[in-house]
């Protein structure tokens, strides 16, 4: 497949570049758009405020414009918490999209999202604190009116961010299980059995 994916708050962090790795590694082709212009934070309060300075529409600008040279290819759109807001916010918008793939975060749904059963798979921490238990039910319930095939896969006790092992929130074993999910979910896709074109 071919899969755009975002960095969180914290920027492009080496997580997000063993992240696409591990994902090349299986076969699929990986683009990693640097909307942090090279920044990069230990804090999430010090990546929030970076965020806030560039502001969400620029973030969303970059975004688009990193992702439109290759969206005729039809792209899994994916991200980590920040990133996965922005991928989900593509995804929607991009109807030749061919997945969604979000990591510990989900944004919130235009009311006149659709799509036509996009396969989406959430991966997030039970309880998190930026994705609390109510919202994400109404996220999910959203999701489906907008048309969106949705799988949720929580990890009780796990961090935030569960599987950067460069910070405090890693869960090692959470992590392995939602690259296995994950690998396995982007070779269900419809198109999984193609060669990645470079």
């Amino acid at each position: 497949m071919h899969i755009m994916l975002f960095h969180s708050a914290y920027g492009p962090r080496p997580a997000v570049q063993s992240a696409a790795e591990r994902l090349r590694e299986a076969g699929h082709e990986v683009w990693t758009p640097d909307l942090y212009g090279g920044e990069t934070f230990d804090t999430v309060e010090d990546g929030m405020a970076f965020k806030d300075g560039i502001g969400s529409d620029e973030l969303l600008k970059r975004a688009v414009l990193a992702a439109a040279p290759y969206s005729d290819r039809g792209l899994v759109y994916a991200g980590f918490s920040l990133g996965a807001s922005i991928a989900q916010t593509l995804a929607l918008g991009d109807e030749k999209a061919r997945g969604l793939l979000l990591l510990h975060g989900t944004s919130d749904i235009a009311e006149n999202a659709s799509v036509d059963e996009l396969p989406v798979q959430l991966h997030v921490a039970d309880p998190d604190p930026f994705e609390p238990h109510d919202w994400l039910t109404a996220w999910y319930l959203g999701m489906g009116r907008a048309g969106a095939d949705v799988e949720v896969y929580r990890y009780p006790g796990a961090g935030h961010l569960f599987t950067d092992p460069g910070l405090p929130d890693y869960d090692a074993e959470a992590a392995d299980e939602t690259w296995r999910t994950a690998l396995g979910f982007l070779d269900s896709l419809p198109g999984a059995e193609e060669a990645p074109t470079p």
